[in-house]
């Protein structure tokens, strides 16, 4: 059996840490290869490693003196280093950082040095080799991830090898330069070296034990999610669940490999294992509850709209054009309700507005903001009946007015548009309706 373990900042943000990581790691065998990140918060007033760097970085091509924060920046890595023990110097390493970022090597250069060096740290420490994901990682001349000479190498590289660290969040381009993934890619470099190595499982272990069917900061000690699908989790990622990148999942559920999110300082907890499909039924009707603030809902009326051809196209086009992309979509016979980001929408609102009017001819517009939206999902909403009206009997009591409702084919989520104020009521109704009856 082989696994792949990712670990997150604040699971490599000290020398304890490590020591955690250590103890997790060789407890199984199986626990081959391991990407992690760089070191993160130690304390709530910490620095990030990675922000550390991008702010030395900004100094340096600024012609700015950035010694003492490069400083900084050595003292992290030679703290862990002193304090494991480990006869080891990553001084040739900080001059070639150093002389690089005198070079304008580029911001994505500067911020993957944290998962770089951390790596070296950890392999040394672990007794692994280590592979820079320079040499194995690789995007294409856009910048896209070239996932089929990724695989190639990287599966080639990794077969040789008992055991091996590959540091998460960055690759090389085609010139040479370093790429990185957006924020958080450790997630996804973790699910590359999974699908790359044939592994049985990939764990990705982070500061919290696995996700929550609603979010702790509206709803006190919610009840965990043991199992999820990807789908699901697709679904409440987009809608705000962030324990894990949402571009993670596709490497390793196109190969079919589970995804175990654990916590690192609480390894006996079982975590949240997402999967592909499922013969386990959920807890509860509900696998998880998601959502967000700041969207603005365009509400279009036309008599005949429907027989209209092409109208809907006439409509979108104008928000494509202006660079603003919709969120949802629900409509009626004559009516079409257009959802989309509210700060993205401001700077283009009256362009749009005058291209709809001009192109379609609606009877009126009218705008809502300051809406947020919830997803509601779970697999067995489709299998239980009367879900859809539960939940609005919840936010009827709760004396929520629901401004808008959007529920796909697959019967896998139910969206629904609050005003901003009912957000957190909105969510607490839900979450005791369907979760807390049933603790």
């Amino acid at each position: 059996m082989t696994k792949v373990v990712k670990f997150g900042g604040s699971s490599l943000a000290s020398a304890e840490q490590f020591r955690k990581v250590k103890e997790i790691i060789t407890a199984e065998e199986s626990r081959r290869f391991v990407v992690p990140s760089a070191p993160g918060k130690r304390f709530s007033a910490d620095t990030k490693v990675t922000d550390m760097l991008y702010g030395c970085y900004d100094l340096a091509v600024k012609g700015k003196d950035f010694d003492k924060e490069f400083e900084a920046i050595k003292a992290r890595y030679n703290e862990i280093i002193s304090e494991l023990g480990l006869d080891l110097s990553l001084e040739s390493e900080f001059e070639i950082v150093k002389a690089c970022f005198i070079g304008k090597a580029g911001r994505d250069y500067a911020a993957s040095r944290g998962e770089y060096l951390n790596g070296i740290v950890l392999a040394n420490y672990l007794g692994y080799s280590f592979i820079d994901s320079a040499d194995v990682i690789f995007f294409d001349e856009k910048g896209q991830f070239d996932p089929v000479k990724t695989g190639r190498v990287l599966s080639e590289r990794l077969a040789g090898l008992e055991n091996a660290v590959v540091p998460g969040f960055y690759g090389s381009m085609p010139n040479d330069t370093i790429k990185t993934f957006s924020r958080g890619g450790s997630d996804i470099t973790g699910s590359i070296v999974a699908a790359a190595s044939n592994a049985d499982l990939y764990e990705n272990w982070t500061d919290v034990s696995g996700f929550l069917t609603c979010d702790p900061r509206i709803v006190d000690d919610p009840a965990p999610i043991t199992t999820i699908t990807y789908k699901e989790l697709r679904e409440l990622s987009y809608m705000g669940a962030t324990v894990l990148h949402e571009d993670a999942i596709f490497p390793v559920r196109k190969a079919g490999i589970p995804i175990n999110i654990k916590n690192t300082n609480k390894p006996e907890d079982p975590g949240t294992l997402i999967v592909e499909s499922t013969s386990q039924k959920p807890a509860y009707t509900i696998t998880g509850i998601a959502g967000k603030k700041g969207f603005t809902a365009i509400n279009i009326e036309k008599d005949m709209m429907n027989s209209e051809l092409g109208f809907g196209r006439k409509v979108l086009w104008e928000f494509e054009k202006n660079g603003v992309s919709f969120e949802h979509m629900p409509s009626g016979i004559d009516t079409m309700s257009i959802v989309v980001s509210q700060d993205a929408f401001a700077d283009k609102e009256q362009e749009i507005l005058a291209g709809i009017h001009r192109n379609c001819q609606p009877d009126s517009i009218d705008i809502e903001t300051d809406l947020a939206l919830i997803a509601v999902v779970g697999r067995a909403m489709k299998s239980n009946r009367g879900t859809a009206g539960r939940i609005f009997s919840a936010l009827a009591h709760a004396h929520v007015n629901v401004k808008m409702i959007d529920q796909g084919s697959s019967e896998l989520n139910i969206i629904i548009g609050v005003s901003e104020s009912d957000f957190e009521a909105a969510n607490k109704a839900i979450y005791d309706i369907f979760v807390a009856t049933k603790l």
